[in-house]
């Protein structure tokens, strides 16, 4: 399934409430890319704040101003004021954005599918580095398996799969079984619909393998495995920042990859970890993040 920013549910109202950060109206750029400062958005959900706020306070630590707008909502009103300029830069999924853009799309690799952004998005907009930390569907199982049966990636799955139940969302079943067979071999002796329970079911033993999204903490507290993915079955999905182009001068994009290049997906689930099981604020998150990766 695509995420296509479909985890806000997960405590949202909770947290973001008391994250929101919306600040006075920004002073748009030149023409030339050039100001003093940028405004950077989020959508409405734990994960796109924390981003938000890691790139906002990392742009503040290198003297440029930042307008935070935060909480906002979903991908069509958040594309909206990033076209008219409202917005300069806003923490994407690249494959989500893309499913966005262009519905038919088959792009799968991280290279194809920026590829095949850079066709899709107005000479208006544009997107910077990828991260390789991904928010994607993954099959996920137990540590105690993966350490007994030596399973690193999901082709590593295909002379057990017979005696394993796998479970998911009540969709994931037609959505993937066929996609599994064809790629990997993969005949599983069970399917169970699970829903927001995959992960838990898991670790009790109900489940075998589950599909879970890479940065759901329960993989951190849970002590789960996400087996990777070496046939792109579930197709990228790369924190990817889209900006404004008039928005954004060379020296804020420098900042911006520089993030993403410290950005992996294990770094950024241990960060989710912190925000919606600890509790603790994204934005302390963020600047401890910003401050030990040696960019603030």
């Amino acid at each position: 399934m695509s995420r296509a920013l479909s985890v806000a549910a997960v405590a949202a109202a909770a947290a973001l409430a008391l994250t929101a950060c919306s600040s006075s109206s920004s002073n748009p750029l030149g023409s030339s890319g050039s100001s003093s400062r940028v405004t950077i958005g989020s959508a409405n959900f734990p994960e796109n704040v924390l981003l938000a706020s890691i790139y906002s306070q990392a742009l503040q630590a290198k003297g440029i101003k930042v307008d935070e707008k935060f909480n906002i909502g979903s991908r069509e009103v958040l594309y909206g004021q990033i076209k008219d300029g409202s917005l300069a830069i806003l923490p994407e999924y690249n494959g989500a954005l893309l499913a966005y853009l262009d519905p038919k799309s088959t792009a799968a690799t991280t290279d194809d599918v920026n590829a095949a952004l850079a066709k899709e998005l107005p000479s208006s907009l544009g997107i910077l580095n990828s991260a390789s930390a991904e928010d994607k569907d993954s099959l996920t199982v137990s540590k105690a398996t993966a350490d007994k049966d030596n399973l690193k990636t999901i082709a590593d799955l295909a002379p057990l799969a017979g005696q394993f139940t796998i479970g998911g969302q009540p969709e994931f079943k037609s959505r993937r079984e066929q996609q599994f067979k064809d790629a990997y071999g993969l005949n599983f002796k069970e399917w169970k619909p699970t829903a927001d329970t995959t992960a838990n079911a898991i670790k009790d033993g109900t489940l075998q393998v589950g599909d879970v999204f890479t940065t759901d903490p329960r993989i951190v507290s849970l002590g789960l495995v996400a087996l990777t993915d070496p046939k792109n079955v579930f197709g990228a999905q790369n924190v990817t920042p889209l900006i404004n182009k008039s928005k954004v001068n060379d020296t804020e994009t420098g900042v911006l990859n520089a993030v993403s290049a410290k950005l992996d997906t294990a770094g950024l689930t241990a960060l989710m970890k912190r925000v919606s099981v600890d509790k603790d604020d994204p934005s302390a998150v963020a600047k401890d993040w910003v401050k030990s990766n040696g960019l603030g």
